[in-house]
């Protein structure tokens, strides 16, 4: 029931999980700096799963890491570790995210056992309790979202169509359009509100004209049909108003951007008008009205991106029957709510948009569906539990020398870049230096007063918390930003780096093997745990990045000769992803994943950088026959291990700016000389880039 995402700036390693996106976030009151005392929270670590670390036995010795580095780590692990039928893709990340779910099962069933809880505890026990009474919810049926339908099917005239769109968007339900706040691009101390394309239910505008999408367009199309079937809509009706859903869509996608242009092109999300001139270019959609009804005071200024896409919706709204307005309503309202509503309706969510779309064998078991309902909705509030039991001081200090570290192989490495210019090079060091490292979670909290949730409806707490948190953004418009919000809980495997705040954020949950083991040598937290600082720092520098000034302000900071050298320079790591070919007769976009590529060269080339001067002076332990150096590139692709669905490997293809993983395992260490130093490699081999084929940036 989220509404369409408004920016994805956070720029976050992959993950296959929700991680990706940037939650909505909040603060209290400041004496939360530390976890609160856990005396009514406990964990039982016999319960959760193992860790995934790299080990001697996962090599497989018939292989050469100069010719198949990925097969010599992870072929074995490959092998033995298929995806499981709950999942599209296995690998570190979704190991660890088990365990992360394990923990949080735990919290989740004693919250929920909790007699007269309060706060976060009885938010995330109303979740748990309500979520899994399935006799309950079967009950229910469809009735919970009843009076949404009734509202749609009176919708006759394209002024009530444009009263309904504002009026569900004030409660969190916009099913057509992002909007939200963030922090101006011109202005970065300040929250303005950006309005975003969306509409589509499919992953992006090629699935409605692509001639290899096809199938999947048809599947969408009897999806849609399904859905509304189940709403009470006559089979002969459903599939006719589905044809009318995906004409409407179809219709949106021609003036969408693709994933590629929103990923490499920053600039698309900025587009400032005043809100007098938006009603200009959307005459039959008020962004002034819009405004009031959202409860949001009219700024002087918002930024309308993507404008094609709210002129298209403003002609719609005129040229558009209300009749086709009511199947696109209907058939979004129904297919968002499905995952909370009676069985029928969460299997056929499943079955298009799991298993024929991503190719998923199997729905998660209850449990794991609403433990990911909770983090959607109330994720920071389980996290202030989780964090009481899993995330250790130690962990912390140790995390914050790794950054400090990393934060000084960088500025060598920029101080010695011989391709930029002094100018250039001072603006680069300025922004390194205002990096703001964020480990393990906030310094304050998110408050949770007003949220109201309960034992009655499953769905009536999603919708509330809904509601709740889409005011809460609606709140920070026009206000300065808080430097201290975190845009991921804490339990959540993931990294970031945000370019309007110049921050890297590590929540609590990514800090265990392989990325980081407190009984590890150095160079398995090198190339594990350093490497993801360094390719968060890089993000700063990335195609992306790099576009932001020292305080967060969209701003050129290059001379021409530079930004001409940084060009040429990552056009050739395009060149190289664009060549790696990810399935039969379908390559890597490394248009799409440029930024990644950047993040993880720089970011493995640093933390190589990190280690050797963290090692200085001390002989070279060589565990278990293996050198420094070369246990450091092995966990980093340790760290790469994974498995994906075909399905699923199709869709990324098409969508995720991070390139699949076996390649993200060869793609950097190929470029740096102490890969083939470490492993005595020979020129012309597969994992030596040499002259103009060496990629060298950061």
């Amino acid at each position: 029931m989220n509404q369409p995402k408004v920016l994805l700036l956070s720029l976050a390693i992959a993950t296959g999980l929700s991680a990706c996106a940037k939650k909505d976030e909040a603060t209290a009151t400041a004496d939360a700096a530390k976890p609160a005392e856990a005396a009514t929270l406990t964990l039982d670590e016999s319960k959760l799963p193992g860790v995934n670390r790299f080990q001697l036995s996962d090599l497989d010795t018939t292989k050469d890491a100069c010719t198949d580095f990925g097969g010599y780590v992870n072929g074995k692990w490959l092998a033995a570790n298929t995806v499981p039928g709950d999942r599209t893709s296995w690998g570190a990340f979704e190991m660890l995210d088990e365990r992360s779910q394990a923990v949080q099962r735990q919290l989740a069933e004693q919250a929920a056992a909790m007699k007269d809880a309060k706060g976060v505890e009885k938010i995330v026990g109303d979740f748990w309790a309500t979520g899994m009474d399935a006799a309950k919810i079967n009950s229910q049926g469809i009735t919970p979202i009843k009076g949404d339908l009734d509202a749609i099917a009176a919708l006759d005239s394209q002024d009530k169509v444009a009263e309904y769109l504002r009026s569900t968007a004030a409660k969190g339900q916009n099913v057509l359009f992002g909007f939200g706040p963030e922090a101006d691009f011109k202005d970065p101390k300040n929250n303005i509100a950006y309005a975003m394309q969306g509409g589509l239910g499919l992953p992006d505008k090629g699935y409605y004209f692509d001639a290899d999408k096809k199938e999947k367009l048809a599947a969408y199309e009897a999806h849609v049909a399904k859905v509304l079937e189940l709403s009470g809509v006559a089979a002969a009706d459903a599939a006719k108003q589905a044809k009318d859903v995906i004409a409407f869509e179809t219709r949106l996608a021609k003036v969408s951007k693709s994933s590629e242009e929103l990923s490499r092109d920053t600039e698309l999300y900025y587009n400032p008008v005043s809100p007098a001139d938006a009603d200009k270019l959307t005459p039959n959609f008020a962004w002034t009205k819009f405004f009031e009804s959202q409860g949001v005071a009219v700024p002087k200024m918002f930024s309308l991106a993507i404008p094609a896409f709210h002129q298209e919706v403003s002609k719609m709204l005129a040229e558009v029957p209300a009749a086709q307005w009511q199947s696109y309503l209907r058939f979004h309202t129904v297919d968002g709510a499905s995952p909370y509503l009676a069985d029928a309706f969460a299997e056929e969510h499943f079955n298009f948009y799991n298993k024929a779309l991503r190719g998923q064998k199997e729905m998660k078991e209850r449990g794991k569906r609403v433990l990911d309902t909770i983090e959607g909705e109330a994720g920071e509030a389980l996290g202030q539990m989780y964090v009481k039991v899993a995330f250790s001081p130690e962990s912390k200090a140790r995390m914050e020398q790794l950054v400090k570290n990393l934060s000084e192989a960088l500025k060598a490495r920029i101080e010695n870049l011989a391709w930029m210019g002094d100018e250039t090079k001072k603006k680069a060091m300025e922004k390194w230096a205002s990096f703001t490292p964020k480990i393990g979670y906030p310094d304050k909290w998110r408050p949770w007063d007003g949220l109201a949730t309960g034992r009655d409806s499953y769905i009536g707490n999603v919708l509330a918390a809904n509601e709740f948190n889409y005011k809460w953004m609606m709140g920070k418009i026009g206000k300065p930003v808080d430097r201290t919000e975190w845009g991921m809980p804490p339990q959540m495997v993931n990294a970031y780096y945000n370019p309007l705040q110049n921050e890297i954020v590590f929540p609590a949950a990514i800090l265990q093997p392989p990325f980081f083991d407190p009984n590890a040598d150095d160079a398995v937290n090198y190339g594990g745990i350093g490497a993801v600082i360094g390719h968060e720092m890089t993000h700063g520098y990335d195609d992306q990045g790099s576009r932001f000034d020292a305080t967060g302000k969209f701003e050129n900071w290059w001379s021409p000769d530079d930004a001409k050298g940084f060009s040429g320079r990552t056009d050739k790591l395009v060149a190289q992803f664009s060549g790696y070919e990810a399935q039969p007769g379908k390559n890597v976009n490394g248009k799409l994943t440029l930024g990644e590529n950047i993040a993880d060269l720089g970011g493995l080339a640093t933390a190589y950088d990190a280690m050797k001067k963290a090692a200085e002076g001390q002989p070279d332990p060589k565990i278990d026959g293996l050198t420094r150096d070369q246990r450091f590139f092995l966990n980093w692709g340790t760290v790469w291990r994974r498995n994906f669905t075909p399905e699923e490997l199709t869709v990324r293809l098409t969508t995720d700016p991070h390139a699949p993983a076996n390649f993200r395992a060869i793609g950097a260490p190929s470029n740096l000389p102490a890969f083939a130093a470490a492993f005595s490699c020979k020129p012309g081999q597969p994992m030596v880039r040499e002259g103009d084929k060496q990629v060298v940036i950061w």
